[in-house]
């Protein structure tokens, strides 16, 4: 019979998604960094040759974030580029770095030019003035030509975000589409057939492109348990299409991680906490996986110039790197009591504020920071929380093999790292590893 060799370039593949806790962050603007020369160094003042394969090989990550915007670049007089600079090209690229170091990939699409959130789903300018209709079938269109180009460049995402914190809805042409931004979000029922509409169609060219890519809706109601359930129960009554509860969780916005500390934390007696969060959605959803898509801490007390330093950090926590990381140590702690939660993701962790350019996540050079990443703001080296993470991380690697990478020598391996030879004829069916390459052999 014929034998048919797929060569998958995605390192992971389905494979990624057998581990059963993905660790990781979101490195949107790693590129950024590197490309203006900023060092990294390890904890004992190594220099880090590549962020991305230490992430992997030391730190145990087995999945990295990217976020893509639709047409995000502006270009100085000078031809310099600020902004949110991670279009499809960068984000491909990025992509593969990520997959060809061994981990999962996480594809988070902002459906927007700029930053969306839940005040902020702005409609991308080439996207304004269409009708319902028109925007639904770009909705499928632009989905569907981003993972055909990713797959294409060898960054094949094994999880797909369909919009970035949509608590109040996305691509917003008027008040109509927007929920109320309180907790009743079933009041406005235009607005949940738009996003219904959007999503059932991201979704299905998800499926097309990436069948075995999980989806992923992402929201930032942490704080109030009720309204999270709530949103979910009108997306599926909306029949949308998708597979994890993705939140936010940000302790100076959110509340604090269970009862105790929030009852001892009067500045937050009026939020709900982490804990019930994940109780009440594993009770209402028991067959959905929540991972924490986005969380940070303060590694110096404040910054000069965000919004943020209204925002008071706990005693429990100083906003210092020993208070970094003793919020990983509990968050990570409070995690592992919930089956439901299989996913954490730090956001930001690259930020290091003292480079040859010195940006804020908006790309653009400034004097100052949100000190919140996981390397020191004027060393460079990397804070205790960037390893804390590893306690995190399964057992299984994402790639269950016994070395970080088998050889790139021809050679075919098993998926425990057993060399099998090089003829493709003699091996039975099966999924193997060659030249760091997923090989799915069918007869």
């Amino acid at each position: 019979m014929k034998n048919i060799l797929s060569v998958f370039v995605a390192v992971m593949g389905s494979l990624a998604l057998s581990a059963q806790t993905f660790v990781g962050g979101d490195i949107s603007l790693l590129p950024s960094y590197e490309q203006a020369n900023t060092p990294y160094y390890s904890s004992d003042s190594k220099k880090i040759s590549d962020l991305v394969v230490y992430l992997h090989d030391v730190c145990k990550w087995n999945v990295c974030r990217v976020r893509l915007f639709v047409n995000p670049v502006i270009v100085n007089a000078d031809g310099s580029k600020q902004g949110e600079v991670q279009d499809l090209e960068y984000v491909a690229a990025l992509g593969k770095r990520i997959k060809d170091a061994g981990m999962a990939l996480m594809l988070d699409f902002h459906y927007s030019d700029t930053w969306a959130d839940p005040v902020k789903q702005t409609i991308p300018a080439g996207w304004k003035g269409l009708t319902e209709q028109q925007l639904t079938d770009t909705m499928y269109s632009y989905t569907k030509m981003c993972l055909m180009r990713m797959v294409e460049a060898g960054a094949q995402p094994d999880f797909v975000q369909l919009g970035n914190e949509i608590s109040c809805g996305m691509l917003w042409r008027s008040n109509s589409d927007k929920f109320n931004s309180g907790q009743a979000y079933s009041v406005n029922p235009d607005a949940w057939q738009h996003l219904g509409r959007l999503l059932r169609q991201a979704s299905k060219a998800t499926r097309e492109v990436c069948p075995e890519a999980q989806i992923v809706i992402h929201i930032e109601r942490t704080q109030f348990p009720s309204a999270c359930v709530n949103y979910y129960n009108c997306l599926e009554k909306e029949e949308v299409d998708f597979d994890i509860i993705g939140l936010s969780y940000y302790p100076f916005w959110h509340g604090w991680l269970n009862q105790e500390q929030s009852a001892a934390d009067a500045a937050n007696s009026n939020k709900g906490n982490l804990a019930a969060t994940l109780k009440a959605l594993a009770n209402a959803f028991p067959e959905r996986k929540v991972q924490i898509v986005e969380t940070a801490y303060y590694n110096n007390y404040f910054p000069t110039n965000d919004s943020g330093t209204k925002f008071k950090t706990s005693t429990v926590w100083p906003g210092t790197e020993s208070g970094q990381d003793a919020y990983l140590s509990d968050l990570i702690a409070e995690l592992k009591k919930h089956a439901n939660v299989n996913g954490l993701y730090y956001w930001f962790p690259e930020e290091n504020g003292n480079g040859g350019a010195s940006y804020n996540a908006n790309n653009i050079v400034i004097t100052s920071w949100l000190n919140r990443g996981l390397f020191h703001p004027t060393n460079h080296k990397a804070l205790k929380g960037l390893y804390r993470l590893s306690e995190y991380a399964d057992t299984q690697d994402a790639i269950p093999e016994p070395t970080a990478h088998p050889a790139k020598d021809g050679i075919i391996y098993s998926l425990l790292g057993q060399p099998l030879g090089t003829d493709v004829s003699c091996l039975p069916q099966g999924v193997y590893i060659m030249d760091h390459k997923l090989l799915h052999i069918s007869r």
